[in-house]
């Protein structure tokens, strides 16, 4: 919690002795953020230390500053390049100086207990019980372990801590010793068990680390942390909601309302070759499901020659229908029969990007099929999504496209947002739909 407060501060301390460069210098800050949150540095680490997080913090500076000098330079009657770049120097140390600080108070908090969270390990072996040892010992670490859960007596960590329930009892324990950290270590439950368990609805309020299985081998990612010699990797929530989500909707207002405005003559041009091709009835309405399962109507340029509302809700369309008018198979090609759906997006209905929406009697059908499907709805569905720009459009496996779907959730960003828009441009314009 103090970590960001004191970044903010050292990046605006130039304005002190050069108040002419405060639009530069909160500009710096904007952006250093930015980037340092992207990185997900304001997680608070484990083992904490500046040289470790030093090479992405400087990365993320320098980033920042490049940007704004380069800003400096374009626009006219600004201030000196040099001068800015020197504060900007300043300001980078600086917040190492501060980082230095604020991991001293934070290892500080930690010994004397004044910060610190109670903790379950999921497992009982040799690994959950070296864990359990390690943070026992070692205040630094900030965890406080309550016990551990494994569905079996005999174990090495029962030597070391309190066996505290099975699997199952997971929730339950989490509630009743207010938990809000759990390790998952090295229990012999299988992993859709350990999933459930996990994303249930107390313990999916935990933060939730995970060694993973193979950790005697080096860990590359850059989000990888340790305990003692043990890595551990952090699993972040889906963002299904708060801030993350309000950025996401006024992203989607406005591409969606400025694409509307832009490409309102080819949205004319399409519609009365719908019109001439087939008669009244341009827009197709029909039935999906949305978040959380709420039916809104899809708007679409018909594609399809007329047909009743049983046929429409439960026949699967598939490449080369010989329902598709000549008209429509142009239109399909090019993905242009989907435009409407920027006025879906501006009322709220749907999303840029997010899982493709399905007719209620699909959804029905796939939940029952396929392994997660419904999970699907956890969020907004999309006008484009990460398995349409991933080539599974049409006649594709739905069990492939609900794992990118899912995918998509458990890590989206605004960049992957963005990268996906990227992407379904370059297959419109090269025609690559249906």
């Amino acid at each position: 919690m103090i970590v960001l407060p004191v970044d903010v501060l050292m990046l605006l301390t130039p304005i002190l002795w050069a108040p002419q460069e405060y639009a530069a210098a909160l500009a710096t800050a904007a952006l250093s953020l930015f980037f340092i949150v992207d990185r997900g540095r304001y997680h608070a680490r484990l083992h904490v230390s500046v040289l470790d997080e030093l090479p992405s913090l400087l990365a993320s500076l320098l980033t920042a500053a490049a940007i704004v000098a380069t800003a400096v330079v374009l626009l006219p009657d600004q201030i000196p390049v040099t001068e800015y770049i020197r504060n900007a120097g300043i300001a980078i140390v600086l917040v190492i100086v501060g980082r230095m600080i604020t991991s001293y108070l934070i290892i500080f908090s930690r010994k004397r207990r004044i910060s610190h969270h109670r903790t379950v390990i999921i497992g009982g072996g040799p690994t959950a019980a070296e864990l359990i040892r390690i943070l026992k010992e070692h205040q630094r670490y900030g965890l406080s372990v309550v016990g551990f859960v494994e569905d079996t007596d005999d174990c090495a960590a029962g030597s070391v801590s309190e066996r505290l329930g099975n699997i199952s009892d997971l929730d339950f324990v989490v509630t009743r010793r207010r938990v809000d950290v759990i390790v998952v270590a090295d229990s012999a439950t299988p992993e859709r068990t350990l999933i459930e368990e996990v994303r249930a609805p107390a313990s999916s309020k935990c933060d939730l680390l995970v060694v993973p299985r193979m950790h005697q081998f080096r860990t590359e990612s850059g989000g990888s942390d340790h305990i003692g010699s043990i890595p551990i990797m952090r699993i972040g929530q889906p963002r299904l909601s708060g801030p993350a989500t309000m950025v996401k909707r006024v992203f989607d207002v406005l591409v969606a309302g400025l694409a509307l405005i832009l490409l309102s003559p080819i949205l004319a041009i399409c519609a009365l070759a719908v019109r001439i091709d087939g008669g009244p009835g341009v827009i197709f309405r029909q039935p999906r499901v949305g978040r959380n399962g709420e039916l809104f109507d899809c708007l679409k340029l018909r594609s399809m020659r007329p047909a009743n509302s049983a046929e429409s809700a439960t026949n699967w369309s598939i490449a080369n229908d010989n329902r598709v008018s000549p008209v429509g198979r142009i239109l399909r090609r090019t993905s242009l029969d989907e435009l409407p759906q920027l006025w879906n997006i501006v009322r709220g209905d749907m999303s840029i990007v997010g899982p493709r929406p399905e007719r209620p009697h699909f959804v029905q059908q796939f939940s029952e099929q396929y392994d997660r499907y419904a999970y699907r709805h956890r969020v907004q569905v999309g006008l484009t999504g990460l398995a349409q720009v991933s080539g599974l459009r049409g006649d594709t496996s739905i069990a492939d496209r609900a794992r990118y779907d899912n995918y998509y959730i458990e890590n989206w960003s605004l960049w992957l947002d963005v990268k996906i828009i990227i992407r379904t441009f370059v297959e419109v314009v090269f025609a690559r739909g249906r």
